[in-house]
């Protein structure tokens, strides 16, 4: 299983609040993303260089799935915070088939112009309370960190606290080799991101 990190996805209540917290947090206004129709959710997007950053909430106006939303949405409660990470494979099936149990189905979806198969788990809820990483693959050589406006905002570190850290770790099989994302032993699950900003450095949790 061969991963690289994609992007980060910051849960909340609604669109509007997770964009104001996240712009209030960073210094830097968030471009217009799009709805997903399959999920019945919608986002919007900041740009990490390579990376990007997801602001994902419940679309109100979208019919409700038949099966969990994605990113464990419909669980959702509380402030905005940053709760999964993403790792992209240039072969999704043979990611999951080393996968552990419950990382997720293959899903073809799309967002405009943008064609992508994604790991759904079917009860909304990766393996490790969250802490595994959600698996894409790009269809195509189309990514959106390049089409967002860059405001000069790139991840230094992805802290992914977890008590059973060890076995995590191991069921990453050292994926993704990226010197940012660190697996720390803890007795609560978390996700901690460090960014530089031209406003200095700035923390999500």
């Amino acid at each position: 299983m061969t991963l690289a990190l994609d992007h980060l996805a910051i849960a909340a209540a609604t669109l509007g609040e997770g964009t104001a917290w996240v712009e209030m947090a960073l210094g830097a206004p968030l471009a217009q993303g799009g709805h997903h129709a399959h999920m019945g959710t919608h986002n919007r997007l900041l740009n990490l260089g390579e990376l990007y950053l997801e602001v994902i909430a419940i679309d109100p106006t979208a019919p409700k799935p038949a099966s969990p939303r994605w990113f464990d949405l419909d669980r959702f409660r509380g402030p905005p915070r940053l709760t999964h990470w993403v790792c992209r494979t240039d072969d999704l099936d043979a990611a999951l088939a080393s996968a552990p149990k419950g990382a997720g189905a293959a899903t073809d979806l799309s967002r405009g112009d943008f064609r992508w198969r994604f790991a759904v788990p079917a009860t909304g809820c990766l393996p490790f309370d969250d802490c595994f990483p959600a698996l894409i693959q790009w269809q195509g050589d189309r990514h959106p960190a390049p089409a967002l406006p860059d405001h000069g905002i790139r991840l230094q570190r992805l802290e992914i606290t977890h008590p059973a850290a060890s076995a995590l770790r191991s069921a990453l099989a050292g994926q993704p080799a990226d010197p940012r994302v660190r697996l720390l032993t803890g007795p609560c699950r978390s996700l901690r991101a460090t960014f530089s900003t031209p406003h200095g450095t700035r923390v999500l949790t």
